[in-house]
């Protein structure tokens, strides 16, 4: 099957290097001349150019782009497709997305790899970064169940774990276990930053480790993805940030109050409930 990538950074790349593992042809389109080549030259994909027209032959198309750019770019691809053509994106917000797409197009299906890390760009393309991820698709009441089909045997050859659900569900869940985390690690970052003892500040630099590597990880990647999470998925992240710092609130009042065995409680509690967001 002859496969499109629209956008070879992490994902786009990574998405290459595994459909041509299982014999997919697949062409890669990016805004950069050097991007292509590097993307042929680490055998990521058999085909590049900066020409959306390379895609024109693509049975399915997967869009690789940053969320702000997914929609435009859509926009000017499927003038270039026939109309049996699959389109896909990885973006990880849904419902605005799917509601700009679906109109223009009958054969699109959101999607969403929960996959990757900090890292970007074509460089960072890893082989088997799927393998038991889970992998959301987002179809409506007028997707084709045939074009359902294809796609999920594709996603599931690359050893993701299928998940169903209708866009705004797929927003409010991610605002929590996504999104949400992200603006929890740049804010701890922030607030680090904001200590005036430049000894102190300074100590504290120098005996991070293992605990602070963890929770600070995903406020560490591109700014601008993060920036399109909160404009993309606003409402749902705004509700979760103001019960994220309704939790806090509760936290700082038993330390303040010195109410340890309330807080222990509060831990065990958290300590029962992790294993169900990760087993």
């Amino acid at each position: 099957m002859k496969i499109g990538i629209l956008g070879l950074g992490l994902i786009g790349g990574s998405l290459g290097f595994d459909l041509r593992s299982q014999g997919h042809h697949v062409l890669g389109v990016s805004r950069r001349e050097s991007t292509c080549q590097k993307a042929i030259d680490i055998g990521s994909v058999d085909q590049a150019s900066v020409e959306l027209s390379l895609l024109a032959s693509a049975e399915v198309v997967f869009i690789c782009t940053p969320i702000g750019l997914i929609v435009p770019q859509v926009e000017q691809l499927v003038a270039h497709l026939p109309e049996t053509t699959i389109v896909t994106d990885v973006g990880s917000v849904k419902t605005p997305i799917v509601n700009a797409i679906s109109p223009l197009w009958k054969n699109f299906i959101g999607g969403h790899p929960m996959a990757g890390n900090t890292d970007v760009g074509i460089e960072a393309a890893q082989r088997n970064l799927f393998v038991n991820r889970p992998y959301v698709l987002t179809p409506i009441e007028t997707t084709p169940t045939s074009s359902m089909i294809v796609l999920e045997e594709i996603v599931r050859s690359l050893g993701s774990i299928i998940y169903h659900c209708q866009p705004e569900k797929h927003d409010r869940a991610v605002s929590w276990i996504s999104h949400l985390p992200v603006m929890v690690s740049a804010s701890l970052m922030a607030a680090c930053l904001s200590e005036t003892d430049l000894e102190i500040l300074q100590l504290a630099q120098n005996l991070a480790s293992s605990g602070f590597r963890d929770t600070s990880r995903v406020g560490a990647g591109n700014p601008e993805l993060g920036v399109m999470m909160a404009q993309y998925n606003r409402q749902a992240l705004v509700n979760s940030l103001h019960q994220y710092r309704q939790n806090l609130d509760t936290f700082i009042n038993l330390i303040e109050q010195e109410k340890w065995e309330l807080l222990e409680d509060k831990l065990k509690l958290n300590q029962l409930n992790r294993p169900k967001f990760l087993e």
